[in-house]
């Protein structure tokens, strides 16, 4: 498993879909940081880390630019990215038309899929880790001295809990579009998927129940209560098995099946 793990690293730093994915991760915190240079008129409001204050600029208030990029990365870019990175990992070797290599090879194409799955759920979080730098290096430059130790701590849990609720919830697209084998499916449905969650979070029970929205329950970024966040949970896991049993019918080989003389391991 390690070698098929560092193969598929090695295959996602060559490709051009990470570069991209790291390219709509920056964009979505310039577009943010764009929208904070607007002034906030209105009595002053503290929610979570977040506090504005009557005739200033979003951007500067403390601890806004990294609460706030968290829900737009979720409803508009991320899980897109996401899903495109492990359709394309999972799909790749159909397109690229190197699978038929691949069996000539003792490769168990089950551990290969669970690899790339693997390698799709750590790609997610690292992208929320470097949105949370971005942010982080931003809010730093703004005013250092306004930020808490609390503040950027709970912020980086947020972010990293983000990252892992993110692969959940679009793990089901992910292995849809890999049965296909059509990965820019996955871009689609996921950006319609993750858009729908802006009207589900408008009614309490969506909000809970719609993977999307439940992450945010997850992470911690919505306060609630306890009740609610194990709901959560027990969503995001239901997408994780859902995915799993739908990758369970993606490799049609059968146990024992040789390939060029040697039996599949």
């Amino acid at each position: 498993m390690f070698d098929l793990l560092w193969a598929e690293r090695r295959k996602l730093k060559r490709s051009k879909i990470l570069w991209a994915a790291i390219f709509g991760t920056v964009m979505i915190a310039a577009i943010v940081f764009a929208s904070g240079l607007d002034r906030y008129q209105g009595p002053e409001m503290q929610y979570g880390v977040k506090t504005l204050t009557d005739g200033t600029r979003y951007i500067e208030n403390a601890g806004w630019f990294m609460d706030e990029v968290q829900p737009w990365s979720v409803f508009f870019v991320l899980p897109a990215v996401v899903a495109l990175l492990g359709s394309y990992m999972i799909c790749r070797e159909e397109e690229e038309d190197t699978l038929k290599c691949l069996r000539m090879i003792p490769v168990n194409e089950a551990k290969l899929t669970i690899a790339k799955m693997i390698i799709a759920f750590a790609a997610s979080i690292l992208l929320y880790l470097l949105l949370f730098a971005i942010t982080l290096l931003v809010e730093m430059v703004l005013h250092v001295s306004d930020l808490s130790s609390s503040l950027i701590f709970t912020c980086f849990k947020e972010y990293l809990l983000t990252g892992i609720g993110v692969f959940l919830a679009v793990s089901p697209i992910i292995a849809f579009a890999s049965r296909v084998k059509k990965y820019w499916l996955a871009l689609v449905a996921a950006e319609i998927y993750s858009v729908a969650g802006l009207f589900a979070g408008m009614a309490s029970i969506p909000r809970k129940l719609y993977p999307v929205t439940a992450l945010f329950n997850f992470s911690g970024y919505q306060l609630t209560s306890s009740e609610n966040v194990v709901v959560s949970i027990v969503v995001l896991l239901l997408c994780a098995a859902i995915s799993g049993l739908i990758l369970m019918g993606l490799n049609p080989r059968k146990k024992g099946e040789k390939s060029n003389g040697k039996e599949t391991i």
